[in-house]
């Protein structure tokens, strides 16, 4: 199916060129590649940053730093957050059915201003900040406490989060992915390997990562 929507990630970068997001991101062996081709592709390796409408690039992949990093990991908030001192507004999206995990994410001028990520173990393994008018709509983004009846955790488990939630919240935040198509692309779209781990990485996040714990 062209495009992408579900069972991936994206981050989604206010009024940036597609190169400097591949930039920051230390896309290598990058090659231009269509909207079809290229969002196919990022499910499988890669990322694939291309401008749609309303002023939004768009970076479509399941990895986007290196396999298992995501916001379960301790360098996350740190590095949405020194990407958006480098870009702008950053925000990040990401869902599983398979495994119920959904996940969203806003940072602005290098600071991480509100996060939440819920999985299917019936854990918030993050969250930052307050939840923003788009998820109090949806009812979701809330934390469990630890004096919660079992009668509001089963509450809290039915309205955690799910797929159609991150596409609602991206479509309130910024532009949801499920509503494009090859006509809302701007720009030709750049496709790129993510700096992994013994793949050289731009200075900024070399500097990130020498000084993260537990990444």
């Amino acid at each position: 199916m062209p495009g992408f929507s579900y069972k991936t990630s994206w981050l989604a970068v206010r009024e940036r060129p597609v190169e400097a997001v591949a930039d920051a991101l230390g896309l290598a062996g990058r090659r231009a590649a269509g909207w079809d081709e290229g969002t196919d592709e990022a499910y499988r390796r890669g990322v694939y940053v291309v401008a749609a409408r309303a002023g939004w690039t768009l970076a479509h992949g399941l990895h986007h730093l290196e396999p298992g990093f995501g916001p379960w990991t301790a360098g996350f908030p740190a590095w949405l957050a020194a990407l958006s001192a480098r870009l702008g507004e950053v925000q990040f999206f990401a869902s599983h059915r398979g495994v119920h995990y959904v996940a969203w994410a806003l940072a602005r001028g290098g600071t991480l201003e509100r996060a939440y990520a819920y999985t299917g173990d019936d854990e918030v393994v993050l969250a930052v900040g307050s939840p923003t008018p788009a998820e109090r709509v949806l009812g979701v983004g809330a934390v469990p406490l630890d004096s919660w009846s079992e009668h509001e955790y089963d509450a809290f488990r039915a309205s955690a989060g799910r797929e159609e939630d991150v596409m609602h919240i991206a479509g309130a935040w910024s532009v949801g992915p499920d509503t494009l198509d090859e006509a809302d692309v701007v720009t030709p779209g750049i496709w790129g390997e993510p700096a992994r781990a013994g793949r050289a990485r731009p200075a900024w996040l070399r500097r990130l990562w020498d000084r993260t714990p537990g990444r």
